[in-house]
């Protein structure tokens, strides 16, 4: 058995807290084929498989789970020493890579993004949108942000945003007018409603909430879309009824060209959350944002 190289051994677990080669290609900013060639070169030194290769996936062997085990502490502490070497408290470099869904990015971010670009000039942002529900960190992501329900137990979860949150229900006068006005969510099997698809394919059912009284409205209408912004267009152009984030309708609703409707059972809920794994080492782009949310009181 040959001495192996670190920078292999390194390549080997990238590829397993990744799941695959493309993925930890992408985070390492490699080519896929120069890890997998690191990869055979380290089990060709050790004379052992680490990896099962199929079409579908890459998983650790029995040999290869056990050696990761030991490495992964030493392998931990290694990148935090070289982090080190690169990074500040005070003066943080990096590229913070963030998935957050699409009202996230439309109305949080913009309010937070340019303070903390100009407070931490080395960090750099890439966002990207995506209402789904996936595994953030393993997609090569350093953070999520999404609503409590869908938080998996074992993320760290900090405050980013409005702590309170309503969907509202809307529609344009001349629609009401035509239609008249619902005064019960029951009245809502009477009207055109406008319904949201999520990119799973889930349609998202309206709930409505009243003292102990909560009422599920799965909309049935002329329109369904994953796009809200032609869900809004078509309320405003008096399709139906519309029932989403209030930071969507509110100025509409302020201008008056849509009209709010079942106002008392409008449902509240809590804000969004930037969540990420529990682990020893922090990138320091990433711990300079936790640090800036918690110093930041949301105004609206």
């Amino acid at each position: 058995m040959r001495q192996p190289n670190l920078t292999d051994v390194a390549l080997f677990a990238a590829v397993v807290e990744a799941g695959g080669f493309r993925v930890a290609a992408q985070k390492r900013g490699m080519s896929a084929s120069s890890i997998s060639d690191g990869v055979r070169r380290l089990e060709s030194d050790l004379g052992i498989r680490l990896l099962n290769r199929t079409t579908r996936s890459v998983v650790p062997t029995e040999v290869g789970a056990r050696l990761l085990e030991r490495l992964r502490p030493a392998l931990e502490q290694m990148s935090a020493a070289f982090g080190d070497l690169h990074e500040d408290a005070q003066r943080p470099v990096g590229t913070l890579r963030l998935n957050v869904p699409v009202p996230v990015a439309r109305f949080v971010l913009p309010k937070l993004v340019p303070a903390f670009l100009a407070r931490y000039p080395g960090v750099s942002i890439e966002v990207t949108m995506d209402n789904t529900f996936i595994d953030v960190i393993a997609a090569g992501y350093d953070a999520g942000v999404r609503y409590e329900e869908s938080l998996a137990k074992d993320m760290i979860a900090v405050p980013i945003g409005p702590r309170r949150q309503r969907f509202v229900a809307a529609a344009a006068p001349a629609y009401l007018e035509q239609n008249g006005t619902p005064l019960h969510p029951r009245d809502l099997l009477n009207h055109r409603l406008i319904g949201h698809r999520f990119e799973s394919g889930k349609l998202g059912v309206w709930e409505f909430e009243k003292d102990a009284a909560r009422i599920r409205v799965p909309p049935q209408g002329p329109l369904i879309s994953s796009s809200q912004d032609l869900e809004v267009g078509a309320a405003l152009g008096g399709v139906g009824i519309i029932y989403t984030f209030e930071e969507y309708l509110g100025p509409l609703i302020e201008q008056g060209t849509l009209l709010p409707v079942l106002e008392d059972w409008w449902q509240a809920f809590d804000g969004p959350y930037l969540y990420y794994n529990d682990r020893r080492h922090v990138p320091s782009p990433l711990r300079a944002f936790i640090d800036f949310l918690k110093t930041e009181t949301w105004a609206g």
